[in-house]
């Protein structure tokens, strides 16, 4: 039998792989200094902060990213240049708006003593603008597929915030206040060298025009809905916990969602090569090969993340002890692990119906999906954890919003491309067979 060619994994996958799974250690060695330097209720008023410089990242990301891959991925010299322009001013446009908006709510600040809220309004804005050009930057590497650029230059932006916090640490200054600066700073300093090693594009905004930020608008319309809207969705629990049960429950809930990351890691490697093979199929009109994309890659993830799920649920309370330390042992975060792991099998199939919908100019149809998913999620998070006391509540909810979402975006989808679950399953299992015997083959 010949040895394994290990050559193989040399390709865009295997590159984008290796890169998310670098920023999932980087951020969990970040999450361990938060949970064990910082007081549960100090790591809950972060992960607040967090939730809405999230918020608006998903704005301009949402309005412009998807857009960019759709109409730069392919395009000749000349139309690149303006389509990249175009994104430029629109991005900068929407910073600039967010930035002013912030700093209007300055002015509220002696009327409120919640903290949470403090330091939402002194730092969600200023690094919000911060991050434009690396945002600008990562849309146009995935955009011309060049995956090793990705991955070096997301190793700068891990490992800036994460020796900030080293430094932190071995000062004695680590409170939430210095972590916000320190994660602002980070965040120009990786803009800044995007910049100036000319992989923002920046130069190009000379050559935008209305006609295609036009189109770009209009695109980026139901986009910029569906991404602002899905973060919302997935901090609406951060936000309910925190006014309903206090910033204590929000560390616990968000020290669970931490190892769904384990989860996420492969999803969003395939997300970022997918989406740009479906575009480029798309934009060849060969729906067949976007039909077939798109049935690969959720098929192979969703049988992939099976023994990944079984672990998860059988070993929770490990990682859990390990992550947060010894004020989290007890808690509710083993259990609230437990309970996504077991749904995640689900995500695969949303997280693809949701591009799919995208790339092939159902933008509407996926804001509604996420607008469906948001409203589910806002009541019954209210009714759960008013019922149940505690962050279970919350957790509980997540089943029947990804049940409902996928029963109706594959509804939707399915008017467009030829394809049934059982289909998804068998090509993603086709997938994985060929896979190995392709890495079990003897080099010539």
């Amino acid at each position: 039998m010949g040895k394994p060619d290990f050559s193989r994994l040399n390709n865009k996958h295997f590159v984008v792989l290796m890169m998310n799974a670098f920023v999932f250690v980087a951020n969990f060695a970040t999450g361990y200094l938060l949970f064990h330097f910082l007081s549960i209720e100090a790591a809950g008023m972060y992960f607040f902060v967090q939730s809405f410089v999230t918020l608006c990242g998903a704005a301009r990301t949402g309005f412009l990213s998807t857009a960019t891959i759709t109409f730069y991925a392919g395009a000749d010299t000349e139309r690149a240049a303006t389509v990249l322009g175009s994104v430029w001013f629109l991005a900068l446009a929407l910073s600039l708006l967010a930035l002013a908006l912030n700093a209007g709510a300055l002015l509220f600040l002696p009327y409120t003593h919640n903290e949470e809220l403090i330091l939402c309004i002194k730092w969600v804005g200023i690094t919000f603008f911060a991050t434009l050009p690396s945002d600008v930057v990562l849309w146009r590497l995935q955009a011309d597929e060049k995956y090793m650029k990705m991955f070096i230059y997301n190793v700068i932006k891990s490992t800036t915030v994460l020796i900030a916090y080293v430094i932190l640490i071995a000062t004695h200054r680590m409170t939430v206040e210095n972590v916000l600066l320190w994660a602002f700073l980070s965040s120009i300093i990786c803009s800044l060298a995007g910049m100036m090693w000319n992989l923002s594009g920046i130069k190009y905004i000379a050559h935008r025009s209305k006609e295609c930020m036009t189109e770009l608008f209009h695109y980026g319309k139901y986009t910029l809905g569906t991404t602002s809207i899905s973060v919302m969705l997935n901090n609406a629990d951060t936000w309910i916990i925190n006014f309903m049960l206090g910033p204590a429950q929000v560390a616990i809930y968000n020290l669970a969602l931490r190892f769904i990351a384990f989860v996420e890691l492969p999803i969003r490697t395939f997300l970022t090569t997918g989406m740009s093979e479906m575009a480029i199929a798309f934009n060849k009109n060969d729906m067949k090969q976007t039909t077939d994309i798109f049935k690969k890659y959720t098929g192979m993830l969703t049988i992939a993340l099976i023994p990944i799920i079984i672990c998860a649920v059988l070993l929770a309370d490990i990682p859990i002890n390990f992550l947060g330390g010894a004020k989290y042992h007890g808690s509710a975060a083993a259990n609230v692990l437990r309970l996504f792991m077991v749904l995640s099998i689900l995500f695969p199939l949303d997280r693809f119906n949701g591009v799919a919908l995208d790339i092939t100019r159902n933008t509407k149809i996926n804001f509604y999906k996420i607008i469906i998913m948001l409203v589910l999620t806002v009541t019954f998070d209210f009714v759960g954890v008013a019922v149940t006391g505690n962050v279970y509540g919350a957790a509980l909810c997540t089943y029947v919003v990804i049940i409902v979402a996928i029963i109706y975006g594959n509804y939707q989808l399915r008017k467009h491309m030829d394809y049934t679950i059982p289909g998804i399953l068998s090509s993603g299992y086709a997938e994985i067979k060929e896979i190995v015997r392709q890495n079990r083959k003897p080099k010539q």
